[in-house]
C-alpha cells in the first residue's frame, strides 16, 4: 500500500511539473508575440511577403505598403483584383492596421470614394495575436463574403443589397469589370511611378532655376 501511495504521489508531482512547464512555455510564446512593435512589424511583413500575395513597399520604411488582393471564390467579387493600401501605426501590433481599397469596389462596408474599410475586427476588436496574413486570408475574404448592410459606409450599396440582392450582386460584378481587373491594378502602379518621376523632374528643374538665379 505504501508503494502504491508513493507512486501516486510521484505521478501527481510529475503531472504538476509538466503542467507548470506547459504554462511557462505558453508564457514564453506569448512573450515572443508581444515583442517590441518594430520587431513585430518586421516579422509580420516578412511573413506576408513569404505568401503568394504581391507586396509593394510605398517608402523606405515598413509602415506603408500595398498588397494585391483577389476576390474570394463563390462570391460576386470572384475575379476582381484590388490594390489594398496598408498603414501600420507606430504601436502595431497593439493598435490595428489601417486598411483601404485603392481601386473602387462596390460594398456596403467600404467607402466608395476613399476606399476605407468598416471592419469591426480591424477597427474595434483587433488583438496583438492577429497578424497581417490573417487580414488577407481571413478578415477581408469574410468581409466580401458576408457584407453587413446594417453598418454601412456606402449607403446606396447597403440599401440595394437589402432591397434586391440580385441587383446588388449585378452591380458588384459591373464594378469588378470596370475597376478591378488585373490590368487596372497594374495601371495604378504605372500611374504612381509616373507621378514619382514627374515629381523628381520638377524638383530637378526647380534646383536648376535656383542655380541660374544665383549672384555671379
Amino acid at each position: 500500500m505504501l508503494y502504491v501511495h508513493q507512486t501516486r504521489i510521484y505521478h501527481f508531482i510529475l503531472f504538476s511539473l509538466k503542467s507548470q512547464e506547459k504554462i511557462e512555455n505558453n508564457k514564453e510564446k506569448k512573450s515572443r508575440i508581444m515583442s517590441s512593435p518594430s520587431k513585430r512589424r518586421e516579422m509580420d511583413l516578412m511573413k506576408l511577403m513569404m505568401t503568394d500575395y504581391k507586396v509593394e513597399m510605398i517608402n523606405d520604411g515598413m509602415q506603408e505598403f500595398n498588397v494585391e488582393f483577389h476576390g474570394p471564390k463563390d462570391s460576386p467579387y470572384q475575379g476582381g483584383v484590388w490594390r489594398i493600401r496598408v498603414e501600420l501605426p507606430v504601436a502595431y501590433p497593439y493598435k490595428s492596421p489601417s486598411i483601404g481599397f485603392v481601386n473602387k469596389i462596390y460594398h456596403p462596408n467600404v467607402d466608395e470614394m476613399s476606399g476605407s474599410v468598416c471592419l469591426d475586427v480591424i477597427n474595434q476588436t483587433w488583438s496583438p495575436m492577429f497578424d497581417l496574413v490573417n487580414v488577407f486570408e481571413v478578415f477581408l475574404p469574410q468581409l466580401l463574403l458576408y457584407p453587413n448592410p446594417s453598418d454601412p459606409l456606402n449607403g446606396e450599396a447597403a440599401a440595394l443589397m437589402m432591397r434586391d440582392r440580385n441587383a446588388y450582386e449585378q452591380r458588384v460584378k459591373e464594378y469588378c469589370e470596370k475597376y478591378a481587373k488585373a490590368e487596372d491594378v497594374g495601371a495604378l502602379h504605372d500611374e504612381k511611378s509616373s507621378d514619382e518621376e514627374l515629381s523628381e523632374d520638377e524638383y530637378a528643374s526647380s534646383d536648376e532655376e535656383v542655380a541660374g538665379k544665383a549672384d555671379p
